[in-house]
C-alpha cells in the first residue's frame, strides 16, 4: 500500500524548489530582455532558454519561455504576436531537446553549441517571419524575410556571444542542482 508521501511524490513534479528555480530563470530572461531592449534583436533570452533546454529539459525551457514572454511583453508591448513568439520558441526548444541535447549530453565540442546558438537566431527570424507575414497580411513572404535578415544576423551574433559568456556560468549551476531540486 502506498503512503501519502509516495502518492504526493508521484503527483507533484513541481516542488517548491523547482518552482523557485524556474522563477529565478524566468526573472533572468525577463531582466535580460528588458535591459538589452535598446539593442534591436540583442538579448540573452534565447540563449538562456537554449541552456535551460540543454541542461534541464524541454518542459522547463517551455515554462520559462512562456512566463518570460508574458512578463516582458507586458512592458515591451502585448499583442497577437506573443502567440507567434511562443510557438517559435517552442519549435526551437523542441529541436534543441531532440537533436542538440544528445550531443550536449555526450560532451561534444563547445563550438557546436556556439554555432547552434547562432543558427537558432537565424531560425527564430525565419519562423517568426512566416507568422508575422500572415499576421500583417504581407503579400510577398520572401521580400519580407530578406529585409529582416540583418536583424536575424544581429540576433544570431548576440546568441553566440551570450552563449560564450553565459553557458559556463549557468549550465554548471543548473546541472549541479538538477537532482537536488528534483528537476527531471
Amino acid at each position: 500500500m502506498e503512503t501519502r508521501k509516495d502518492l504526493t511524490k508521484k503527483i507533484s513534479h513541481f516542488t517548491v524548489k523547482r518552482i523557485a528555480m524556474l522563477s529565478i530563470l524566468t526573472a533572468l530572461c525577463y531582466v535580460g530582455r528588458i535591459v538589452f531592449q535598446f539593442l534591436p534583436n540583442v538579448q540573452p533570452m534565447t540563449t538562456i532558454l537554449l541552456i535551460i533546454t540543454l541542461t534541464l529539459g524541454v518542459a522547463d525551457g517551455l515554462i520559462v519561455a512562456m512566463a518570460s514572454l508574458i512578463l516582458s511583453n507586458m512592458v515591451l508591448g502585448m499583442g497577437p504576436w506573443i502567440f507567434y513568439q511562443m510557438l517559435t520558441y517552442a519549435i526551437i526548444m523542441i529541436i534543441t531537446a531532440f537533436v542538440i541535447k544528445p550531443l550536449y549530453e555526450k560532451k561534444k565540442s563547445r563550438l557546436i553549441f556556439i554555432i547552434y546558438s547562432f543558427l537558432s537566431g537565424i531560425l527564430f527570424g525565419f519562423i517568426i517571419s512566416i507568422f508575422s507575414a500572415k499576421l500583417y497580411g504581407v503579400s510577398s513572404f520572401w521580400a519580407y524575410y530578406v529585409v529582416g535578415i540583418p536583424f536575424d544576423l544581429v540576433h544570431a551574433a548576440g546568441n553566440a556571444g551570450f552563449y560564450i559568456i553565459l553557458e559556463p556560468i549557468i549550465a554548471p549551476i543548473m546541472l549541479k542542482n538538477k537532482d537536488r531540486f528534483h528537476l527531471n
